[in-house]
Parts: structure tokens; C-alpha cells; sequence
């Protein structure tokens, strides 16, 4: 693993440069280390801040977990600067972060319900190559969230890969964001890890 991101950041300069500074410090306290990689190509990275914003906007499923999905694909795919950061959200937005924190060792906790125990393993399934989604479990969230809830779920997770992966690759990591919060974030469980 990587301590440094493969590609050296690049200064953010300009007036767009100056928006992106100020609303990085409005939203994170500072500007992330991140930006800096993804200020190479201004085109993918407001592409996928504007999707990322959308995203967030969709509510036809529960807020705890839409987190607790993303940040179980973070975890399962070794993304530690998303699973940080979404940690760090769950704070922020008043979310339960005492679930949120037992997220990446979720097959050990008795915290979760059986609801959430099927988004997080459909999160899971999502993100396996080749997915391995059942109709089984597809059935019973179906039953549980309805088609609308589903389906953004489903949209959900496909960004989540679309982010960690893209972190992972760039050697992105996490900086820290989940200090802030009260309860330590679990380190993901050996079967995750490995």
C-alpha cells in the first residue's frame, strides 16, 4: 500500500481554483490532499464532484444507509481515504456513528439490523468481480426498500466502486477527515482486508 498519492498534486490556482479551496475549507475543514491529484484534470474532476453532488441529493433511501453502503464498499474494496471520509459525513449530517463506525467489521457486529445487513451485503455482492449479487437477497431488499429505493441503492454502490476504485488506483488515502468524530472508526475485518 501507498502512503503518497502516485501522481504529485498539482497547485489549485485560478479563480476556479479559489472556488474549489473555498468550498473544500467550508465542507472539510481544509483542502484535501486529493484535490491537488485530481487538479490535473479539471474536466474528471468536476465531472465526478457534480455526480458525486447529485448523488447526494437522492433521498428515495434511508441516509444511514446510503453511508452505510458506500462506506461498506470503501472497505471491501480497501478504500480508506472514502471510508474515512464518509465516516466523517456520518458525523457531520447527525447520523447514527455508532453503527456507521462498526461498518467495516459489519459481519462481526450485532449492531445491525437485519435491513442493513442486507444492504451491506448487497454492497458487498455489488462490488465483487464478477458481482455476486443473488436473486435471493435482491428479493428480500425488493420486499424491504420497494423498486425506487432499490434502484438508487443499485446507483449508489456503482459510484461507491466508481470513487474507492478511482482513490485506490491514484494511491489516495485517507486523511484523516474521521478524527473528528467520537467513536474510532473499526478496522476492517481479516476477511475484508486480505
Amino acid at each position: 500500500m501507498t502512503t503518497t498519492p502516485r501522481i504529485t498534486p498539482a497547485p489549485i490556482t485560478g479563480i476556479k481554483g479559489a472556488l474549489v479551496k473555498r468550498f473544500s475549507k467550508k465542507v472539510l475543514g481544509r483542502v484535501p490532499e486529493s484535490m491537488g491529484v485530481m487538479w490535473h484534470n479539471r474536466d474528471v474532476l468536476f465531472a465526478l464532484a457534480g455526480l458525486g453532488g447529485k448523488v447526494q441529493k437522492w433521498h428515495r433511501l434511508d441516509p444511514n444507509l446510503q453511508s452505510f453502503a458506500h462506506m461498506a464498499v470503501a472497505a471491501y474494496v480497501g478504500c480508506s481515504w472514502c471510508l474515512d471520509y464518509n465516516y466523517f459525513h456520518v458525523h457531520n449530517a447527525g447520523l447514527d456513528e455508532a453503527k456507521a463506525s462498526e461498518v467495516p467489521r459489519w459481519r462481526e457486529s450485532d449492531v445491525f439490523t437485519s435491513l442493513e445487513r442486507d444492504v451491506l451485503e448487497y454492497a458487498e455482492a455489488m462490488s465483487a468481480s464478477p458481482p455476486a449479487v443473488t436473486d435471493e437477497l435482491s428479493a428480500r431488499l425488493l420486499d424491504q426498500l420497494g423498486e425506487a429505493a432499490l434502484i438508487e441503492l443499485t446507483a449508489l454502490v456503482g459510484f461507491a466502486n466508481l470513487s474507492t476504485r478511482s482513490n485506490v488506483a491514484l494511491g489516495i488515502e485517507s486523511e484523516e477527515f474521521s478524527s473528528a468524530c467520537a467513536i474510532p472508526l473499526a478496522r476492517p475485518s481479516a476477511a475484508v482486508a486480505s
